[in-house]
């Protein structure tokens, strides 16, 4: 996970979420769904007092960097993370793809 002099980003997997930290304090959090086919990132929220000081980034970047660990793609319906995503094109493909051939 993403360690800087600044922020620790560590994975609080019995609550489903990243957690970000500043000197032991919580600065914000990415929930998460994982199931072994797939994960969901459905919010992502930082204290307002961190904002604009890359705490968000930090969150999105650990959260993918687990997902291509787990080799898991990514359902991004929280629109940061998707916006994240869209802005490092490096991670655009870890997203999901509906490959169903379900026609009406």
């Amino acid at each position: 996970m993403p360690e800087t002099e600044f922020v620790t980003v560590k994975d609080a997997e019995e609550l489903h979420r990243f957690e970000a930290r500043v000197e032991g304090r919580l600065a914000g959090f990415a929930d998460y769904i994982r199931t072994g086919n797939l994960v969901v990132y459905p919010h992502t929220e930082v204290d307002p007092r961190y904002e604009g000081q890359g705490i968000g980034g930090a969150l999105a970047r650990a959260a993918l960097d687990d997902a291509r660990t787990r080799a898991l793609p990514v359902l991004a319906t929280c629109p940061f993370i998707s916006s994240w995503m869209t802005r490092h094109p490096e991670y655009l493909a870890l997203a999901y793809q509906n490959r169903s051939r379900v026609t009406d």
